[in-house]
């Protein structure tokens, strides 16, 4: 279950995607699968080569490639905040109290 966005947040995180950018996005969300997670961070990029490009720096793995309308990469846990500091992605990080 995704919140604490807003719409248009979330539809210019599609454009950014859609026009072939890295584009970062970050949520509330609750999966019982991830204990402990209360935030994803959605990586995406529908250019799959600059996608996978931007993911081999960080060790991400093609394969987790969320592969739909809007390919992205899920970020959670400490990765996800090691990335979001290497990205310099504050507000991120304070809005969602990682």
């Amino acid at each position: 279950m995704a919140f604490g966005i807003k719409k248009e947040e979330l539809m210019a995180w599609k454009r950014q995607v859609a026009r072939g950018e890295i584009a970062i996005l970050t949520h509330y969300w609750l999966d019982k699968r991830f204990p402990g997670c209360t935030s994803v961070t959605k990586v995406g990029c529908s250019d799959l080569s600059i996608l996978k490009e931007w993911g081999r720096q960080y060790e991400l793995e093609a394969h987790w490639i969320h592969l739909n309308r809007y390919p992205h990469f899920d970020l959670f846990g400490k990765r996800q905040k090691q990335i979001l500091l290497e990205e310099g992605m504050y507000h991120h990080i304070k809005k969602f109290n990682l």
